[in-house]
């Protein structure tokens, strides 16, 4: 392991993630195909169980797929239709790390082709990556809400969600259906990811009494 050359951390209070509620009803208004909420599969049937600790409260949750009604948002239906994308399988509100260690609140689709990331206050697309570009994936082996995207030949994704088993799932189905490979998940409780082109910064996590601790170390 390298000697951390830079003091500078940041430190994440797990009360600042995003909260959600999972009332209501999802209808289908265009021919964007959307992923049903109605899905039998929940997070016993996960191919990495038995490796991650798991909250007790994730254990019987159901997927839905679509958090944020999609078809409700015309912007995204435009977008997803110039880019040729037929399905959505995954939408939600999650927050994304910045390069300088800021908390900023995105949108995350994933579809049978790609990750999108917008911004949810000005509908910008802030970033649309291939599934054939993504290498990874890094989560620790706690019951903490954090994720890595990584993608060698740009910069990677750090996030954080609540329903972070569904998107690794997804994402793992996503890329087997579209390049037909099963997605690589690294489970560790320290990992390295870039936050920009030349910043690599590595995620530490530590057990305490009452949850999980993370830092963000820049290397």
């Amino acid at each position: 392991m390298e000697r951390i050359r830079s003091q500078r951390r940041v430190q994440i209070d797990e009360s600042q993630l995003p909260k959600y509620q999972d009332d209501g009803e999802e209808e289908e208004k265009t021919g964007m195909r959307l992923r049903s909420s109605d899905s039998s599969r929940t997070e016993n049937q996960e191919p990495f169980m038995g490796v991650k600790v798991r909250r007790k409260a994730s254990l019987h949750r159901d997927y839905r797929g679509d958090y944020i009604d999609v078809a409700s948002h015309p912007y995204l239906i435009k977008l997803l239709q110039k880019q040729g994308d037929k399905q959505v399988m995954f939408a939600d509100k999650v927050l994304k790390f910045t390069s300088s260690g800021k908390m900023k609140r995105r949108i995350l689709l994933v579809t049978d082709f790609a990750i999108y990331v917008l911004d949810p206050e000005t509908d910008a697309l802030k970033r649309r990556i291939a599934l054939a570009a993504v290498d990874k994936m890094c989560l620790s082996e706690l019951s903490d809400n954090f994720f890595a995207i990584i993608i060698p030949t740009e910069y990677d994704l750090l996030m954080a969600s609540t329903r972070k088993t569904e998107i690794v799932t997804v994402l793992i189905e996503a890329t087997k259906s579209a390049s037909d490979y099963e997605l690589e998940v690294v489970f560790s409780n320290r990992f390295e990811y870039h936050a920009a082109a030349e910043l690599v910064k590595e995620v530490q996590f530590e057990e305490v009494e009452g949850g999980v601790k993370t830092s963000i170390v820049r290397k």
